[in-house]
């Protein structure tokens, strides 16, 4: 099966650079910019041809029929955006629960231009202990780069410019 993501990942014309950091067992992925519906096809290729297992949060109506098995199958977790619903706990235990646990986030929480990034996977990271892997989509380059992990040092004012800067 792998050979044939790999072969539609050719077809497409998109490479990769940089890789996932193999010898960690957990971690959050962010990936940005999240502005297309394919993000999450170039996300599951991305994965696919890599290698690698990662879980994604996306919003609750994606789970409804008739594709909520598919989002299931794909490794999703469904979001209620419409209330506060502690999903930061929710995911650190889920961290906590599992020896190996992957799972990617779009920062900007939806598909249109944000000025300031949800920050529940700075939270999320901090409190799971866990570094944050930043992967950056670049449609004119046809390209998706892995930037080196970050670890959280608390003082998110202090570690969120060194998180964006790779998206400049």
């Amino acid at each position: 099966m792998n050979y044939i993501f790999k072969l539609i990942w050719w077809l497409i014309g998109w490479k990769i650079v940089g890789d996932v950091p193999r010898s960690e067992k957990k971690y959050i992925i962010i990936t940005a910019p999240h502005t297309s519906n394919w993000d999450f096809m170039i996300g599951v290729l991305v994965r696919s041809v890599m290698g690698f297992d990662s879980k994604f949060l996306g919003k609750k109506s994606l789970f409804r029929f008739p594709f909520g098995w598919f989002f299931k199958r794909m490794g999703g977790y469904p979001v209620d955006r419409s209330k506060s619903t502690n999903l930061v706990d929710k995911v650190v235990d889920i961290f906590n629960r599992h020896e190996k646990f992957v799972v990617a986030i779009a920062p900007e929480g939806t598909r249109k231009n944000v000025k300031e990034w949800k920050t529940g996977f700075y939270y999320i990271a901090h409190r799971a202990k866990i570094p944050i892997v930043r992967a950056k989509i670049d449609r004119r380059a046809k390209e998706v780069r892995f930037f080196d992990p970050v670890f959280t040092s608390g003082d998110i004012v202090r570690d969120m410019p060194k998180i964006k800067e790779v998206y400049n």
